[in-house]
């Protein structure tokens, strides 16, 4: 079990250190009157640190390590 979780941290961590965010469209509307609608494409961006996915890389190989010294 924990070598399944520490490999998937791994994976995720390696994505988080390559991707530091993602951006996205999103429409708002600025004016609503009646009939009358105004709405505008506003780009919004989510970044995550880069230490998270150190810390997930780092987590995800000590999991593997103490999984193998178990057995």
């Amino acid at each position: 079990m924990n070598r399944n979780l520490g490999i998937i941290l791994i994976i995720v961590g390696a994505i988080t250190l390559i991707w530091s965010g993602v951006s996205f469209t999103k429409k708002e509307k600025v004016v609503d009157v009646g009939p009358l609608q105004v709405s505008v494409d506003k780009k919004e961006q989510l970044v995550w640190p880069p230490y998270l996915g150190s810390i997930l890389l780092v987590g995800g190989i000590v999991l593997i390590i103490t999984d193998k010294k178990r057995r």
